[in-house]
């Protein structure tokens, strides 16, 4: 893993950001579960139906760590489309169960990896090939980022700042192998920087590390800006 985030922040981020998460959603209503969030096309039902097929797909990685069988998270992209839409339509309370329960039963197979289990392969959504330590990071970033997306008020200031520059550091690294615009990043409310590879002269963004991070997975950041002029649009995060 990478500086800063190591196996036991990666734990407790997804320990916080369920918390997190299972909190915004008991202040949810079910009429209101059944509006628009900002992700395009999604209700919070989309939402949360795709948090808990999440948590059952990440079992499926933990399974293939403890047992060497190979699981893949999802049968296909579409699949996994069908299971979000249909998870969307479970009534409200069957789907709240269903969230905590997938929730509880991912971090029981999580405690029972041991160490040599933690570093076997296994391979991601995306295709990429990670020892099984990646998978608390991939559950942290869902329930932290979610949980900002289900509610906005709750806003991406509130996530663990370990958290956020973690996550900063994983979308750059992520959008330095394709081919999308060069960035230079500054945080101007703690002085880190970043820098993003890739094509043309890297216009320098700056902005709050909460701001930085939002604009990054492609949600809003207000208070990000570039002294060059306007910000640079970004292709999708994932």
């Amino acid at each position: 893993m990478t500086a800063g985030r190591d196996l036991p922040a990666a734990r407790r981020w997804v320990a916080e950001g369920t918390d997190l998460l299972l909190g915004v959603l008991d202040r949810t209503g079910d009429d209101a579960l059944s509006g628009p969030t900002a992700l395009p096309g999604w209700t919070g039902r989309h939402l949360v139906s795709h948090v808990a097929a999440n948590a059952e797909a990440l079992l499926n990685l933990a399974h293939w760590a403890a047992t060497g069988e190979e699981t893949p998270m999802y049968a296909s992209p579409e699949q996994r489309d069908r299971d979000i839409r249909a998870g969307a339509q479970r009534p409200a309370e069957e789907l709240r169960r269903w969230v905590r329960e997938s929730a509880d039963r991912l971090a029981a197979a999580l405690d029972a990896l041991t160490g040599e289990q933690w570093s076997r392969p296994v391979r991601t959504a995306q295709g990429r090939t990670v020892p099984a330590s990646e998978i608390p990071w991939l559950r942290a970033r869902e329930v932290m980022v979610h949980a900002v997306d289900l509610d906005p008020a709750v806003g991406v200031a509130a996530l663990p700042r370990d958290f956020l520059r973690a996550l900063v550091d994983d979308v750059v690294a992520r959008r330095s192998t394709g081919d999308q615009p060069a960035l230079r990043l500054v945080a101007d409310d703690g002085g880190q920087t970043w820098t993003v590879s890739g094509r043309g002269e890297p216009p320098e963004v700056r902005g709050p590390l909460p701001a930085l991070a939002a604009w990054l997975t492609g949600r809003p950041g207000a208070e990000v800006r570039s002294p060059s002029g306007a910000v640079p649009e970004l292709p999708p995060w994932l």
